[in-house]
């Protein structure tokens, strides 16, 4: 399940990093180019990808107590 965590964080991450670029308009070739909508919806997701990445990063493995 970490493992998993993190990848689905990174794919989030720069999903959320490619949707924000096409909204603001920095990457053109999309019907999502300049489009307010995927300028804010892009860093929620990115965001969300990066606290998966920490918490999978964070995720003990069970049976380990500190």
């Amino acid at each position: 399940m970490k493992s998993g965590l993190i990848v689905l964080g990174a794919v989030l991450l720069l999903m959320g990093a490619v949707f924000a670029f096409q909204g603001l308009g920095y990457l053109a070739g999309s019907p999502m180019t300049g489009v307010t909508l995927w300028a804010v919806i892009g860093p929620i997701l990115a965001v969300v990808g990066v606290v998966l990445i920490i918490w999978g990063a964070r995720a003990r493995r069970p049976g380990k107590h500190s």
